[in-house]
């Protein structure tokens, strides 16, 4: 559906990134701040998930590496 614009290192720290900042909400909840951590954790676990960043795909930047042929 999309196509992919995240190499493997990009998405392993999104995911860690994600999973963190999700326990850090979980453990640490601090309100609006709390919340905001909580978003920025589920959008950097569901992109490194994925393998597509919208952002990315706006600005046509690509992290995956090259396959030569």
């Amino acid at each position: 559906m999309f196509k992919t614009n995240e190499g493997t290192v990009d998405r392993a720290l999104r995911v860690i990134v994600g999973i963190a900042l999700l326990a850090a909400y979980f453990l640490y909840p601090l309100g609006t701040w709390g919340w905001v951590a909580a978003l920025v954790g589920v959008i950097a676990l569901v992109t490194g998930a994925v393998g597509t960043c919208p952002v990315y795909s706006l600005l046509g930047i690509s992290t995956c590496p090259v396959k030569k042929a």
